[in-house]
């Protein structure tokens, strides 16, 4: 059983947005701002539809270095046997414009709450199915198990 709080390693801040008549502009991280030595291996870009979730899932060695753009609700689980928070769940019911950094060993999932298509752009620091795509997947997937314990609403 999880409880609510914190989740050691899990970092959320907001991004941090400048606007003019153009628009907006945010960075979504910067190397001489990156901590505990992350170090980005690559990038992409997702789209997902109203009302739809992605995970819940979890990585044995790839750390996430999500970017909400839209409004999402995110859940975090540390399934960590040996961190401070283990067994701690986390819910950031808005994560609009704001970065979600998830290390190893915490499932996670998130949901597009909104009414509009929106993006989550990552930037891991593995990359999938490692050099040249010939690895296995870093990925343990929960979400077509029956007794999955990880409950995404």
């Amino acid at each position: 059983m999880f409880t609510y709080g914190d989740i050691d390693g899990v970092i959320v801040t907001e991004l941090k947005v400048f606007s003019d008549a153009r628009g907006w502009l945010s960075e979504m991280f910067r190397e001489d701002e990156l901590t505990n030595g992350f170090d980005p291996a690559m990038g992409y870009i997702s789209m997902t539809l109203p009302d739809i979730t992605r995970g819940p899932h979890e990585h044995k060695e790839q750390t996430d270095y999500f970017c909400f753009l839209g409004e999402f609700k995110v859940y975090l689980w540390d399934n960590r046997g040996d961190s401070p928070s283990y067994k701690n769940k986390k819910i950031i019911e808005n994560a609009d414009r704001m970065i979600v950094i998830v290390p190893p060993g915490i499932v996670h999932a998130y949901k597009n709450t909104g009414r509009e298509p929106s993006l989550v752009l990552n930037f891991p620091d593995r990359l999938y199915k490692g050099f040249g795509k010939k690895e296995p997947v870093d990925e343990i997937r929960y979400e077509d198990d029956a007794d999955c314990q990880f409950e995404v609403k």
